[in-house]
This record gives structure tokens, sequence and C-alpha cells, in this order.
């Protein structure tokens, strides 16, 4: 069984090939139908194999190039070895026996006949109605997925989408007339891909089948289970940790599962208790576990994590049961759990139960938020502020009326809940009520709890300060929240701030570190400090940074991770570019050697070669030459020789610059000297193509005189190497602000801009075509020797055509003066 994600990735190809090859071997084979769409590759392929006589097709619209109407009764009196049978979700006309194909190539196998047979996915009975949502077109009559299943071999013919494509366009797939609007509709590329993932999981599947059938045969256990992706939902609370374990066992039952973990932060910012060390703890377990982590920003939790699975095609989604206990529960209603269950439609929904379900508190703790001081004024406050209001009320007795008494006590229990929270305000409330009720309420003097009325407007009392106290009390700590968050988002925003501007190694995050806490030192040690008054925090690679002289509390430690993590990142950029150096290192020196090797073999032999010839032949006894012939050979030697010592004495240098172990002899030093010596060492009497220009008003410069000589030397050997023979190269100097040039003028084919720093790359030889001139040593060393001796070497462009190189080097001393020249630092 052929497998396709759609028309046109070579099935039928593929089936007439596999059809050459099984009879090749001495197989029966027979095409029974072959639907080739007048494709001339395909139905070259035809050729060779035997065609069953078939009948008329015409019905359908079949052409007659190998597939036209099935003959089931012949191929049932043919019983081929293998038959061959083209479209297996192919519609029969009327007049045949079995409606659909499938059902002729079910009774060929229960007579016995081997069919080999293509489908594409599209017509699979399971993912047609998958199908016609991605492509919005009915696939038509499906395959029953259990007939195809039963097939001996299952092989997917597979394309990338944007080759199937090109086959379209060029008119491999559909007539001219039919490609563009093909193109527009169902081979578009999403509805391609989409496709090629439903046969690519479909055939996978397959295989699972065949692996577990495989492994119940011989006694293997483990089970292999249907794709699934599995979200997780976080808050940053402590069972998240058994959340996502839970979610990859899950994952992990089915082949090829995937697991994500979500947080839904609100677009304020100040989601309730979630713990940023926690999510980030809670993210390395989840990316340890193969997973991927991710935070999404929504108002409404259920939708969010709804959204956000949807959106990746999840299976399940897996929540903790709710930490709230019953009390409020009851109070507060359904919660997000309850609420994704009822909005998930076709997704699972786990609620996995934990050690804190049920545990949560109705009342907010303030332990985290308010200092010991504030938590212990604010009950004596919710006594001692209603006791006074209540003596000041006395004194102005029958001034006040009692609505206004209950709202001035009012007032006490809002700023009660200022100083101590909910709780002292609820303290306050009961106190206020029992005042009034004593002294306010008729009959005073007395508790009076007779008149219904007067209960129910002190319990009244009592809820509303409740609730009003509550209110206050939340927004005085999402106040605080947020001027936190505030706080936090600012110093983050610094600290990527100087990332930014290039502050990221670790020594500058570090003195960013210890700046932004106020502390005394901050350091990275591989071990915990044993300081009791220094703030440590464990990095992911197991290292610690340690602020001494200052301790911190929880809320700044969120802030210290952000750090601690960049520092990280920094640690791990640090490292990654120490080995991408040393890696580049030995990535030169293997270039260098192999370079080296490449010129001892070629080049030194050149000369070495010619040398040995001369001399070989000098001393054969075998010839006598005459005087004449005798010195040419002697010429020879002399010269390879000459050229021999040369690349030698480049490549030592270019090694002893490489290794920075060159010695420098710098004096004062004038052309005169350097310059005849240098053309007198070129070969084949090149110093007389040289043309000298100002060399003797020149200041004399501050140079190494050999090494001077060797950059001169290479120089001009690179441009009369270059320049035509009629066009001598021009050889001039000149002086520039304390700064001498030598001008090396060729009228050569010149340079493009693009290769003047490549010209200088030792071993290559840029635009040369003769090997046997050198080892490409020549501009590269006298750019290193230049440098070496405190100058520049340049190229220019010549006017008129050329390249000029341009040797600069500082003056040493005036010709007319004798005395120092003042060079530019």
């Amino acid at each position: 069984m052929l497998v396709g994600a759609a028309p046109g990735v070579g099935k039928t190809y593929r089936m007439l090939d596999e059809g050459h090859r099984r009879a090749a071997r001495g197989k029966d084979v027979v095409v029974g139908a072959a639907d080739c769409r007048g494709r001339p590759h395909t139905k070259a392929l035809l050729d060779g194999l035997e065609l069953l006589d078939r009948k008329d097709d015409a019905a359908v619209g079949r052409p007659a190039d190998g597939h036209g109407g099935f003959d089931l009764d012949a191929a049932l009196r043919r019983r081929p070895g293998l038959l061959l049978v083209d479209d297996l979700a192919h519609t029969n006309p009327p007049g045949h026996r079995n409606a659909r194909r499938w059902q002729d190539v079910e009774e060929l196998l229960s007579a016995g006949v081997d069919v080999l047979t293509t489908i594409d996915v599209q017509h699979l009975e399971s993912l047609s109605d998958v199908v016609e949502t991605i492509t919005e077109v009915p696939p038509g009559d499906g395959v029953p997925d259990g007939f195809v299943r039963g097939a001996d071999q299952i092989v997917l013919v597979d394309v990338d989408p944007e080759d199937l494509r090109r086959r379209m366009a060029h008119g491999n797939i559909h007539p001219p007339e039919m490609v563009n609007a093909a193109l527009a509709s169902w081979f578009r590329p999403g509805n391609l891909t989409a496709l090629r993932e439903l046969a690519l999981l479909w055939v996978a599947d397959q295989v699972d089948d065949a692996l577990r059938k495989y492994r119940t045969d011989h006694g293997i256990g483990g089970i292999w289970e249907a794709r699934e992706r599995v979200v997780v939902g976080l808050t940053g609370g402590p069972e998240g940790d058994t959340l996502i374990r839970r979610a990859a066992r899950i994952a992990a039952r089915s082949a090829r599962g995937e697991l994500s973990a979500v947080h839904v932060a609100r677009g304020d910012g100040l989601t309730a208790g979630a713990s940023s060390t926690a999510l980030a703890r809670q993210r390395c377990l989840v990316e340890s576990l193969g997973g991927s982590y991710h935070t999404v920003v929504g108002e409404d939790v259920p939708t969010a994590l709804l959204d956000f699975a949807r959106a990746g095609n999840a299976t399940q989604l897996i929540l903790g049961t709710s930490r709230r206990c019953r009390l409020e529960r009851f109070l507060t209603g359904r919660g997000i759990g309850e609420t994704t269950v009822s909005l998930s439609g076709g997704i699972d929904v786990h609620m996995v139960t934990h050690e804190r379900a049920g545990r949560g508190r109705l009342l907010p703790s303030r332990r985290r938020t308010l200092p010991l001081s504030r938590r212990i004024a604010g009950p004596l406050a919710g006594v001692v502020l209603p006791v006074l209001l209540t003596l000041l009320l006395d004194r102005v007795r029958g001034s006040v009326d009692l609505t206004s008494e209950a709202l001035l006590f009012l007032l006490v229990v809002v700023g009660v809940a200022c100083i101590g929270g909910v709780g002292s305000a609820l303290v306050a409330a009961v106190t206020a009520s029992l005042l009034l009720n004593y002294w306010f309420v008729p009959p005073t003097g007395a508790f009076s709890f007779e008149d219904p009325d007067s209960v129910l407007a002190l319990g009244v009392f009592v809820v509303v300060a409740g609730a009003v106290a509550a209110v206050v009390d939340r927004s005085l700590r999402l106040s605080r929240r947020a001027a936190s968050a505030t706080a936090e988002a600012e110093t983050l925003s610094a600290l990527a701030g100087s990332v930014v501007r290039g502050e990221h190694t670790v020594p500058d995050l570090l003195a960013r570190t210890r700046e932004t806490f106020a502390a005394h030192a901050a350091e990275l040690t591989d071990h915990p400090v044993d300081d009791p008054t220094a703030s440590q925090v464990t990095m992911g690679d197991g290292s610690h940074l340690v602020l001494r002289g200052r301790t911190l509390p929880a809320t700044d430690r969120r802030v210290l991770n952000a750090f601690a993590a960049h520092l990280m990142a920094a640690v791990e950029r640090a490292r990654l570019a120490e080995a991408a150096a040393e890696a580049e290192t030995a990535k030169s020196a293997d270039r260098m050697r192999t370079a080296l090797l490449a010129a001892v073999s070629h080049d030194l032999r050149t000369p070495l070669a010619a040398g040995w010839a001369a001399v070989a032949s000098l001393r054969s006894p075998d010839v006598d030459f005459t005087p004449e012939e005798q010195e040419e050979l002697l010429a020879t030697a002399d010269e390879s020789m000459a050229r021999l010592s040369r690349l030698v004495d480049n490549l030592l240098d270019m090694s002893r610059l490489q290794a920075g172990a060159l010695t420098l002899d710098l004096r004062p030093t004038a052309w005169e000297e350097v310059v005849p010596a240098a053309l007198d060492g070129l070969p084949d009497d090149a110093g007389r193509r040289v043309a000298l220009r100002g060399l003797e008003e020149a200041p004399l410069v501050l140079a190494d005189p050999p090494l001077l000589e060797r950059v001169v030397a290479n120089l001009v050997a690179n441009a009369v190497r270059h320049s035509p023979p009629q066009h001598p190269v021009l050889l001039g100097a000149s002086t520039l602000a304390g700064r001498v040039e030598l001008r090396v003028v060729d009228r050569g084919p010149g340079l493009p801009p693009a290769d003047r720093e490549r010209v200088f790359e030792p071993f290559q030889r840029l635009g040369d075509t003769d090997n046997t001139t050198g080892v490409g040593l020549g501009l590269a060393l006298a750019r290193g020797l230049t440098e070496a001796m405190g100058g520049t070497l340049t190229p220019e462009d010549t006017p008129g055509g050329g390249l000029t190189m341009v040797v600069t080097l500082p003056c040493a001393y005036s010709r007319t003066q004798g005395v120092p020249v003042p060079t530019e630092p």
C-alpha cells in the first residue's frame, strides 16, 4: 500500500517502478489499473509490463493511458503473482460488480491475489472530516481505515509541499488550464503542509501498531499510544511541580507526545499568588522533561488557558484542584478549574489533586506584607480607637445623631484596616458595634438585643464595615504590589539597558548588581559562603552569586534572581567566546599548516627541482657542455637557489610574525640604503623595470633596514608581475604630517575594492595565474613587517588604471636640519 499526502506526489510512478523491480526478480507482475494522467515519465514505465485487458471507463472520464476500467473478472482469471491497481478510492461506474475499487481489491485478496495499490490520505475514512476542515473541499467517499490498515506493508510517498507546487506549476500533475485554480485552492502551501502532517502521523501510527504487535509476539512489555499534546497550567504555587510531572507522564505514554506548560499573567502584572522564583524553578523542570514553557497575558484565566491550548492543538489540559477551602469556594463561587472544564469543549481537562488542595484560607495572610510592628498595632488600634471615639462622642452627645455616629465608627474601621489589614478591621468592627449598642442605641448604658431592628442594624454595620475594610485592604495591597512591580521593572529595565549599551561582561554586571542592591561587594563563587550577612543565589551552572554586607528581603531576591540569570548568561557567553577564540586560533593554525604543506609540496619543490636538474646535468659524465652551456646551467642553479632562499625567508618571517617572535632593530634609515638592495635581489632583472622618483629628498624613516628591504622587494616584485612590460613600475616617496609615504605604482589590471583586504591573506594568489612565482606570502608578509615597524600598508587605485601600494612609516630625521622630526602620537 502506497500512501500519499496529495495527488502528484508520485504514488503511481512509485507503484510502476516497484512493479519493474519485482518483475526483474522473476515475479509475475500485471498492471490492472494505472492512472498516468498524460505524464510522460510515468507512462513510460508501462513499457515492459503486462497490461490487463480492461473495460472502457469513459463514464468517469478516465484517460486510456494505462488506467481505463478495471476488469475484476479478467484479473481473477489471470491471477498474477502481483497485480498493480492504482487509486484505491476510485468509484466504479454503473455496471461494475462492486461500487468501489477497494471492494474489488478486497475480493482479489480473498482470492489469493497479491495487490499493490495507492491511496491519498484525504480518502481515509477517519480523516475525511479533518481534510474537509483544512481544504474546505469535501473529499468524497472514503476508504475504511480498517481495510487500509490490513495491508501487509504501508509505505509513505512523501514530497515537500513547495516541490509539489512546482510540479503542479510545470504541468506535471494537472493540465495547464487547471494549474492556476489548483494552486489557489487545494494546492495552497498551508493545505499541503497540513495534509503532509496528517499522512506522516497516520503512517507513523501504523508503524507503532506494527511495533506493538512485535512486542506482544515477543513478550516485550510497554504500550505505544496515540500522539498527544498535553498542556499544564501553572499558577506559581507549590503544586506546580506535581502537575508538571503528572503531565509529563501523560505525554510520555503516547508516542511523540508533546508537553507544554503555560502561566497566565494578568495584564496589570499583579497576578496574585504567583511566585516568580517558583515559576523559574518550574520552567527549568518543564524544560528538563523535554517540554516547553510559555507565558500568556489575559484578564480571564480560563479563557486564556483554553485559547492557548486550542492554538497549540492540545488534546489534554492539566490543572490543579483549587487551594481554596470549602467556605471560600462557597462565598466566591466557581473557580478557574470548574470554569475551564465547562468551556473546554473537545479538550480533555484533568483536575489533579495535590497536598495543598482545599487548604487555602479565607483571609489573606498579612505575615509576608506587614511588618511586626503593624501586625501588633493593628489589633490594638481596633480596640483603642473605637473606645477613644466613644469618649469623644459622649462629650458631644445630643449634637450628633445615631447615623452620623455609625459613620464615624465606620471611618475608624477603615483607618484600622489601613494599619493592620482585614483581621484588625474585623476586631474594630466588632468593638465599634458593641460600643454603639451600649452607648448610643436606646436604651443607652446597657446592651440591648431585644429590638430586632437594632440587632439587624448592628449586624449590617459589622458586615458593611468588614466589606469596606476588605476593599480598602485589597486596594492598599495592590497599590504596594504595583509600586514594587514598578520598582522591579525599572531595575530590570536599567539592567537590560546596560546589556544593550555593551555592559555585558561579568565584571560590568557584578558592578551593576552591587550598585543596585547597595552591597559592599558582589562576586561569583564555586561554593556557598559561610557568612550570615551575605545574600546568596545558586545559579543554573552550580556557581553562586554572593552579595556581601547586606541581607536582602524576599521581595528583593526576585530581582536578584534576574541579575543572576543575566550573570549566568554572561558567564556562558564568555565561555563560548573563549572557546570560539580557541577554535578560531586552532582553525587558523590548521589553515596555515595546510597552506604550508601545500607550499612545501609544490612551490618550494619547483625551484629546488630546477636547481637540482641543473647541478645534476653539470655532474653528468655522459654529456660534454660548452662553456656557454655550463654558464647557463650555473645561472639556472643560482637563480633557483636564490628563489628558494627567498621563499624560505618569507615562510620563516611569516611564522615569526604570527608567533610574535620577530626581533626589530629600529633606527633612522635612508631609502637609498634599502631600495637598491631590494631591486638587486629581484629575479629576472625585474629591478630594471622600476623608475625611482623623490627618494633622495625624502626624510629618513624609523625602520629596520633588512625588514624594510624585504617589504620593498615584495611590493616591487608584485607590481612588476602585474604591470605590462611597456609600463615601468614607479617607486616614489613623499612626506605628510611627520610621516613618509612610499608609493609603489603599477599599471596592471588593478584590484576591485571587495578584494583589497583579501589580497593580504597568506597563501593566496588573488588574480595570479602563474603558480610558480611564489607561495602567496609576499603582500601578507609586507603588511605584517610594515605594521611591526609601526607603519601601515594600504592599496589605492592608480589614476588611469592599476594599483598603488602605499607604505607609511614615521620620520626619523630631516636631511636638511639633522634634527628629529616630530611624529603624531
